[in-house]
Parts: C-alpha cells; sequence; structure tokens
C-alpha cells in the first residue's frame, strides 16, 4: 500500500479558519492510475500536497508507504518525501536558470550537496537530462534559460524533471493545463507510461474530464473538500460528472477546523523539486 488516509480533516494553507478537506478516506496502492476531478477549490490541490507530505493533517491517520510521516522525524519524513514527487501547476522554476539544470533538480535528493552545487556550475548528466527532455519533444531547449519558454514549455519542463527523479509516486496538479490537446495526449501517455514501468502510483487533478474518464481506470470526484465519488471509470456516468460540478456552484458553509492546534508545514521542500 503506497497510501492509506483514514477521516483525513486538513486546514487551508492560507485561510485557518476553513476546512480544506473533510473527512477523507482513500487507499491508493502502488503501481495505481487515478484521476481527481472537480470544480475549482474543490480540495484537490490540498489533497495532492497532503499526499506528498507537504501539509500535516489536523484530524486523522494517513500513511505513505507503510509510515505515518507525522510521527517520525524529520530526517525520516525528509527522506519519505524523496520518493514522492510533487509537480504544481505552475512549476516554481527559476527564471534565470537553465532547462537542463530545471531537469536535472529531479536528482537532488540523490546527489550529495557537493555534486549538487558542482552540477551548477557543469551539469553532471547532460545525457539524462536531454533525454528525459526528448519524451517531452523539448531537447532543443536543453541549454535555454526558463524565462524563455512557454508556461505549457515550462510545465512539459517539470514533467521532464519528473523522469529524471527517483520517485515512487508522481502527483501531478492539473499537469495538462497549458498544453493543447496534441501535446496533452502525449505528455499524458509518457507520464503514464513512466509510472507503469516503476510501478509508481500517478495521481493527477484534471479539468479535462473526458481525457480522465478516457486514460483514467480509477477517478475520485471531490466537491468542498470532500469525496463524492471514488469509482472506475466505466462507472463515471455522465449524470454523475453533471451532479458533481452543479454542487460545486452551490455555496457550502464550511465548518470551523478543531480548536486544538494544527501544523502547516512549509511546502517548499517538496515543490522546489518540481
Amino acid at each position: 500500500m503506497t497510501f492509506q488516509l483514514q477521516a483525513i480533516c486538513v486546514q487551508h494553507p492560507e485561510a485557518q479558519q476553513v476546512l480544506a478537506l473533510q473527512d477523507i478516506t482513500l487507499s491508493i496502492q502502488a503501481g495505481e492510475q487515478l484521476a481527481l476531478i472537480g470544480p475549482s477549490g474543490a480540495g484537490k490541490t490540498s489533497l495532492l500536497h497532503t499526499l506528498a507530505c507537504a501539509i500535516q493533517p489536523t484530524l486523522g491517520n494517513m500513511h505513505a508507504f507503510e509510515t505515518e510521516p507525522w510521527k517520525v522525524k524529520n530526517k525520516e519524513r525528509h527522506q519519505l518525501r524523496s520518493r514522492l514527487f510533487l509537480a504544481p501547476q505552475t512549476p516554481p522554476l527559476p527564471p534565470r536558470q537553465r532547462v537542463i539544470n530545471a531537469v536535472l533538480a529531479g536528482k537532488l535528493p540523490q546527489w550529495s550537496t557537493w555534486k549538487a552545487l558542482c552540477s551548477l556550475i557543469k551539469p553532471a548528466e547532460p545525457l539524462l537530462a536531454y533525454e528525459a527532455l526528448s519524451h517531452f519533444h523539448l531537447q532543443e531547449k536543453l541549454y535555454a534559460r526558463v524565462d524563455r519558454l512557454s508556461g505549457g514549455e515550462r510545465q512539459r519542463c517539470s514533467m521532464a524533471r519528473a523522469l529524471v527523479s527517483n520517485a515512487e509516486a508522481f502527483l501531478m496538479d492539473e499537469p495538462l493545463s497549458a498544453l493543447d490537446p496534441v501535446l496533452a495526449i502525449q505528455t499524458l501517455n509518457v507520464l503514464q507510461t513512466e509510472a507503469r514501468q516503476r510501478q509508481a502510483v500517478l495521481v493527477c487533478s484534471l479539468h479535462q474530464v473526458e481525457l480522465a474518464r478516457q486514460y483514467f481506470p480509477r477517478i475520485i470526484g471531490l466537491c468542498h473538500g470532500r469525496i463524492v465519488f471514488d469509482e472506475s471509470s466505466n462507472n463515471v456516468t455522465d449524470e454523475m460528472i453533471a451532479s458533481l460540478y452543479k454542487m460545486g456552484n452551490q455555496q457550502q458553509i464550511m465548518p470551523s477546523p478543531p480548536s486544538e492546534p494544527s501544523h502547516t508545514l512549509k511546502a517548499n521542500s517538496v515543490i522546489s523539486r518540481c
């Protein structure tokens, strides 16, 4: 079992009086591929950050790779995060950085500090970066500056970073949002093939519902921070989809979080890899 969540509640990082996730119970097996769908603000990003051990739940129990991440020492939790790859919708790539360095940052958890510093001057594994970029038809951008890339190219650069990592779980937040339909399908195929070859988990939040239904065997519908359905894609009907997004247009008063203190971990250490 890669992930096991039981009755998880999570406070919204930017609004401490609002619950971003409520009573989330979820199991994800090694090698599973699933899509998260739902209206904007449904909790998809918060769930991805929770799985990435970037946000500590307020209530409930969580296991990742048979470990309770919030009951171990910081060093152990850091090692656990090295097995996860979180890719935000807008990759936080330094604008003056070269693409080759941005991609090779996916190797940082495996490199020593000395090797990482040396690689900034002379990239340590240029062929690895080139091959990863070639999967996304970006190999000619190897030595380009990040600020010269389009939004879609930056997203694919982030996906290439995932390929060079040793991650056993890919957590992708809207990885296709800046891509045209052809590139979106190509990118999705690369991610799914890589995850399948590694027997890694792949969780993608998507606004492209039809792609979710066509390419993912399992779909989780979220709304107002709750799981509305968790079904095989064959069982997800048009009526279920319509109901999910209709719920998103209805205002809901979110309960206040429990009075006990909670701790939200800054996601910089995870997101900086993605």
